[in-house]
């Protein structure tokens, strides 16, 4: 069995943020077919910050940890800022993760930024949708 950290045990073992959030302003969804595990980002954006940040991970506790680091690290940033979280600083935040697992966290961080374009296309759209041809 891999060593995990024990900041990776807690998020395992005590998820944050878990769930969907109902009218979601973005929603970013990635799989892994290799691994089998699947996440979904769900985030609500309020004045360009991320208001709340929840998840769905089906996948090995890693995947669980990740997604739990990824939406606190998030949490209350600007789009930008949340854009700018990479992979290796989810790890990182993790106190590292085996090698056979560093994949989960490119998974988070990708769900993540999913999410924010999926706002981000939503957005463009209904402004697009509301401009006037006059």
């Amino acid at each position: 069995m891999p060593m995990y950290s024990e900041k990776v045990m807690d998020h395992f073992m005590h998820p944050r943020n878990v769930g969907t959030i109902e009218n979601a302003d973005g929603v970013g969804e990635v799989g892994n077919p290799v691994c089998g595990d699947m996440m979904t980002f769900y985030i609500k954006v309020n004045d360009g910050r991320l208001d709340d940040v929840k998840f769905q991970t089906f996948g090995c506790g890693a995947a669980i940890a990740v997604s739990s680091m990824v939406s606190e690290m998030a949490m209350g940033k600007t789009l930008d800022e949340a854009t700018a979280i990479t992979n290796r600083a989810v790890a990182e935040e993790l106190e590292g993760l085996p090698t056979n697992k560093l994949h989960c966290s490119n998974l988070g961080a990708d769900a993540l930024h999913k999410a924010i374009e999926n706002y981000r296309a939503k957005h463009a759209a209904q402004t697009a949708g509301g401009a006037r041809n006059d």
